[in-house]
């Protein structure tokens, strides 16, 4: 492809209107997790307590700003101001919950619909990171772990608020931390945030802006689709078992239990010469 013509392509992604076609393929793949998230109970939930599937729906849309703003001292319930956003969400929460005979989630479950749905939630995801990270580089300039803190929230908040959003719902899972387990798409906004940050802060990224926007959203649609279509579901998975062998104890845990075995089979070997 000509550079030029990929630069251009670039620079038109990064324009892109989120509002509304965006926020609802956020707000679909949002409800189908709580859905999914309640197994085959789902619709006996919905229709005994539609406030707290409302709510727990609700939540997991907009829990990127909401943490976001509760960390940087900003009015938490600000991201509900967007009335548009609002009613997009609720809107899509009814037809996936109670449209008759299920219609809604049946389409919303068909494979064409989810592959569409989930690039343009990924590029939804670059687009919060980026502007998580520009909003907290104007409230600390030089507080870069600030700044990635909060592009990270930003691109999956949901996975930090799960806890409270099944507590709303009645179920108490305190195994549900982010921090113990994080998935993919965390790991996938921390790398994003740490390379928008050096993007805007250092000179060690020579490439155009657009081009490194361009990228993330390659990175995160990419490996989104191959979670769907192939079931890679965490290509960090290699490097980080490489890491934690190198640098965090892995290699001497197992060089102590082979030191461990041999000492104790010189033990009992001479025991055994000793009884002889």
């Amino acid at each position: 492809m000509d550079p030029e013509a990929f630069l251009d392509v670039a620079n038109q992604v990064i324009k892109l209107k989120m509002f509304p076609f965006f926020d609802i393929a956020h707000s679909l793949l949002a409800a189908l997790a709580v859905r999914e998230d309640l197994g085959a109970n789902a619709q006996a939930f919905s229709r005994k307590h539609p406030l707290a599937c409302w709510l727990s729906t609700m939540l997991v849309i907009f829990a990127g700003g909401m943490v976001a703003n509760g960390l940087l001292g900003e009015p938490i319930l600000a991201p509900l101001k967007n009335t548009g956003q609002l009613l997009v969400g609720t809107a899509v929460w009814y037809v996936v919950f109670y449209t008759p005979f299920d219609i809604g989630y049946k389409v919303a479950k068909f494979l064409p619909v989810k592959i569409v749905a989930s690039a343009m939630k990924e590029i939804y995801r670059a687009k919060k990171v980026y502007d998580g990270v520009g909003h907290a580089a104007k409230l600390y300039p030089n507080a870069w772990i600030i700044m990635i803190i909060i592009g990270t929230l930003k691109g999956n908040g949901a996975g930090f608020t799960k806890l409270i959003e099944r507590l709303i719902r009645g179920a108490w899972t305190p195994t549900a931390m982010e921090f113990m387990q994080p998935s993919f798409y965390t790991k996938a906004s921390l790398l994003a945030s740490i390379i928008f940050v050096l993007d805007k802060k250092t000179d060690w990224i020579s490439a155009p802006h657009a081009l490194v926007y361009f990228g993330i959203v390659i990175f995160l649609v990419y490996f989104k689709l191959s979670s769907i279509l192939l079931g890679i579901h965490d290509p960090f998975l290699p490097l980080e078992n490489l890491g934690c062998a190198i640098f965090f104890g892995g290699i001497w845990d197992s060089l102590a239990k082979i030191l461990g075995r041999g000492q104790a089979k010189d033990g009992d070997s001479k025991d055994v010469k000793k009884n002889n």
